[in-house]
């Protein structure tokens, strides 16, 4: 499929609660906000239905699990059909049962599936015990050919790894998405935070660059009390990435909807002049397959 040389994306950055109704409510609000900005592409935060609940490891907690048929996936589809855009979403997948995956989807402008991708790097640390709760993807890294362009989906932890996003871009991404749900543990903020913040930006326009591709960043927002007295504060700052890493957009802290033009043929513009996969050693990289060679 012929991608077309411009395309607009929106990015729905958001705060969720314990009420999965008015989650699904307010995204509705921010899907019709970013069909009448006449966006071509929309992707939610990771697990945008819920709270993040990973901040502890409840039981109780995989009743927000639901099948690939359930409410939050037929939501994407009415919404993709309803503003005749691809949609991109996260959800809390209940393949069977006890095995889950955090899991996002791929919709056409129709309101049809065309496939998921499960989070492949399932981090274990204090606030984000995902280990819990997801069984690392099967399904590879993929990428789906669409009216919008060749997308490539990836999530949050994904994001730190460049391993996944060259594999992405090599099945010929143009766009690598990450819903992401990234914050700071408050009491961490005013000594590390900008830090980490930086750190985050900086890695994936990093992916952006190596790949000569788009990247688009999807936070969440606001902050979500954890066990005792803990909390995490989700800081936003969604973003759109060209080829050069330069930001072509970026969100505030706030709940808001960021739209962003791609000109996708600015890839093959940049590659010319920056041809690092002409350039690739691909006879001396099979070391990479080792965990460590220390």
């Amino acid at each position: 499929m012929k991608s077309p040389k411009r395309v607009r994306v929106a990015l729905l950055q958001a705060r969720a609660g314990s009420d999965p109704a008015e989650n699904l409510r307010r995204q509705e609000r921010l899907f019709e906000e970013a069909s009448e900005g006449g966006a071509a592409i929309i992707c939610t935060q990771e697990l945008f239905a819920s709270p993040y609940f990973c901040q502890e490891e409840d039981v109780e907690a995989f009743r927000w699990a639901e099948s690939i048929d359930g409410p939050t996936v037929r939501f994407l589809r009415e919404q993709a059909q309803r503003a005749k855009a691809v949609v991109i979403g996260s959800f809390f997948e209940r393949r069977a049962p006890g095995l889950f995956h955090n899991t996002a989807v791929v919709i056409d402008g129709a309101g049809e599936l065309l496939g998921s991708y499960r989070k492949m790097h399932i981090p274990d640390d204090p606030g984000y015990y995902e280990k819990y709760y997801f069984t690392p993807g099967d399904l590879g890294f993929r990428v789906w050919p669409t009216a919008a362009g060749r997308l490539g989906v990836l999530i949050c932890w994904d994001q730190w790894y460049p391993e996944a996003a060259r594999l992405t871009a090599l099945q010929g991404a143009e766009v690598l998405f990450y819903p992401s749900a990234i914050g700071w543990h408050p009491h961490e903020k005013e000594s590390e935070g900008a830090a980490q913040a930086d750190a985050w930006r900086t890695i994936q326009r990093s992916h952006a660059i190596a790949n000569g591709c788009f990247v688009v960043a999807v936070n969440r927002v606001g902050r979500e009390e954890g066990p005792g007295g803990r909390a995490i504060e989700f800081w936003g700052r969604s973003f759109v990435a060209d080829p050069m890493g330069r930001v072509l957009a970026e969100a505030s802290e706030k709940e808001e909807v960021l739209l962003a033009d791609l000109d996708l043929g600015l890839i093959e513009q940049v590659r010319i002049h920056w041809p690092f996969f002409r350039d690739r050693r691909v006879d001396a990289y099979g070391e990479i397959a080792a965990r460590y060679l220390g």
